[in-house]
């Protein structure tokens, strides 16, 4: 008995090998009472043994029928038949999902988990792209676990209605939902399964949605959730993707690439769902650096889930000195896609069609891409949006306009930290103000972009900035006439407030809302290592931050950064 009762105890301390060791022991000496079966299934499940898990699930919703507990048993089937689902196998899992579903038909009082019987039916509409038919599923889901009182039912309902909203262009009721869903994971209300799984979707919607606020609010919330927990497999190498894709954006490249390798380990180990992020990933950093025969062998490997691995392959394509092949790619990923994983392609296909010399393709996708704007207001998605018309603009001949365009651009990624796409920024202003005349500026803006670059390894964008500037910065690219007389107000153009608000927050005085993050964590005593893991940069990027932060505030010291945070307000 002490051996179960130590089962039980790991199992609630979230000790999962401990509780897969004590269970199994108990076990040798008597039959494991229906409840510990489940949570033997499940801890031997997050210890990235599904395939086992699935096996004593199944023994789990057997032990419960013969005890009669037929809510519990059809709650049993169901989530056998979801875990085969992510194992690959529909047949089995559509036989379990077909059990569960006549328990709860032939019960006499309504079933407390009928609700969860619309989850799957809800994920195969998202899958296929359907919004309207997944929000309808994942409605009734939510409504029912409401209702009946299964707080895990209700979480995940929520969940897919919010990915089911965003997916229709319904970004506010989407975000809004997924929050909801989330505060149940965070005060404890859901179990671990469904908990991972709230998790790592609402993360990945946030990135789908261009929110990076809070795909990096949750990213960190997951990080920790996987550490409180021991020898934790599932979802962990998930977080690992998530937290190389914040890294490879802000420019911490290195620890992307150990993020990426580290989420492919865990995938092996049983997160099989970390394994296209951990090598698509992997595939963009080597791209960028120029590794494009590793970039190559990691994309591959990344659609060997399934999934196409795009607009990463296409922009390699494109980097070969194959425009056609990449925009033939490009285009017959996109023909095909879910609208919300369009979206994450348009400013990609307009770089691609620019490239391969379709003007006209090109002013569409961005103009599908600024159409967004209007209801995704995402500081992101108008830098794209702008970056993207920049480029339109000044291939159509407008440099003046792609000028204020792009410097209102280059502000949001300066803001997001995303030094890579800034330094693009400045690689592109360097070639308008060389076609408006003002080859000075083009000199700074293309050092500017040079320091970047370098700094970054990225060798491709390295060798097409020097390439523009020998020829004439891209004007014979370009196809435009002679430079003409620069417009005074082109380049001194003020931002929007908007963009502005997104530099500098309310009371952080000149500091921009990154410089405000780093302070208000060095005020918490963190350390220049623990700020770039929380913050998902390198710590050459949290240094260059106090230095500005010192600079502008006339600072020399951590404690007094420390003491001007708490006389403003900022902690």
């Amino acid at each position: 008995m002490s051996t179960l009762a130590d089962g039980r105890e790991a199992y609630a301390e979230r000790r999962w090998p401990d509780a897969v060791g004590q269970y199994t022991a108990a076990e040798h000496d008597a039959e494991l009472p229906a409840g510990d079966l489940e949570r033997l299934a499940t801890s031997v499940i997050l210890t990235g043994r599904a395939p086992e898990g699935v096996d004593i699930l199944a023994r789990a919703h057997l032990k419960y029928l013969a005890d009669g507990d037929y809510p519990a048993a059809a709650r049993c089937a169901v989530w056998t038949g979801m875990n085969l689902i992510l194992l690959g196998e529909p047949a089995r899992s559509a036989g379990w999902l077909g059990r569960a579903r006549r328990i709860v038909e032939d019960l006499p009082e309504p079933c407390p988990v009928e609700g969860l019987l619309f989850v799957p039916a809800g994920l195969g509409a998202l899958y296929q792209g359907d919004g309207a038919a997944a929000a309808e599923a994942f409605t009734r889901a939510a409504d029912l676990g409401r209702e009946r009182g299964d707080a895990d039912t209700a979480a995940l309902g929520m969940l897919g209605l919010g990915q089911a909203k965003i997916m229709l262009g319904q970004l506010d009721d989407g975000l809004a939902l997924l929050d909801e869903a989330m505060v149940a994971v965070t005060v404890g209300e859901i179990s671990p399964v469904p908990a991972g799984i709230i998790y790592c979707a609402v993360i990945g919607t946030c990135h789908l949605a261009f929110d990076l606020h809070r795909a990096h609010e949750w990213t960190r919330a997951l990080d920790r959730w996987c550490n409180a927990q021991q020898n934790l497999v599932a979802y962990s190498g998930q977080c690992q993707m998530h937290r190389a894709e914040l890294y490879r954006l802000h420019g911490a490249w290195t620890e992307a690439i150990d993020a990426a390798e580290t989420a492919q380990g865990l995938a092996f180990r049983g997160d099989r769902m970390a394994t296209y992020g951990g090598f698509y990933e992997q595939g963009e950093i080597h791209r960028l650096r120029g590794d494009f025969d590793a970039a190559e062998a990691s994309y591959l490997q990344a659609q060997e889930t399934g999934f196409p691995p795009h607009p990463g392959l296409a922009l390699l394509r494109l980097a070969q000195g194959k425009p056609d092949q990449a925009q033939s790619l490009l285009r017959q990923a996109m023909d095909g896609a879910a609208p919300d994983y369009r979206r994450r392609m348009l400013a990609a296909r307009v770089e691609i069609e620019l490239a391969a010399g379709d003007g006209g393709a090109a002013r569409a996708a961005m103009e599908e891409l600024a159409s967004l704007c209007a209801s995704f207001d995402m500081p992101m998605l108008h830098a794209l949006a702008e970056q993207s018309e920049a480029a339109v603009l000044f291939h159509e001949g407008d440099p003046e306009a792609a000028m204020v365009l792009l410097r209102r651009a280059w502000s949001r990624w300066i803001s997001l930290d995303a030094p890579f796409e800034a330094a693009r920024c400045r690689a592109l202003l360097a070639s308008l103000c060389a076609a408006l005349g003002d080859e000075e500026s083009a000199r700074l803006e293309r050092a500017a972009a040079r320091t970047a670059f370098s700094e970054l390894s990225a060798t491709p964008a390295l060798s097409a900035l020097e390439s523009s500037g020998l020829e004439l910065s891209g004007l014979e690219k370009s196809g435009l006439g002679q430079p003409v007389p620069v417009a005074p107000d082109a380049r001194t153009a003020p931002l929007p407030a908007s963009a502005d608000d997104v530099g500098h927050p309310a009371g952080a005085g000149p500091l921009t809302a990154r410089e405000t993050e780093v302070v208000q964590l060095v005020s918490a005593g963190l350390s220049n290592r623990d700020i770039a893991a929380e913050l998902f940069i390198s710590e050459k990027t949290v240094a260059r931050h106090l230095s500005n932060i010192f600079t502008k505030l006339g600072l020399t010291s951590r404690a007094a950064a420390t003491a001007y945070a708490y006389r403003h307000g900022l902690v």
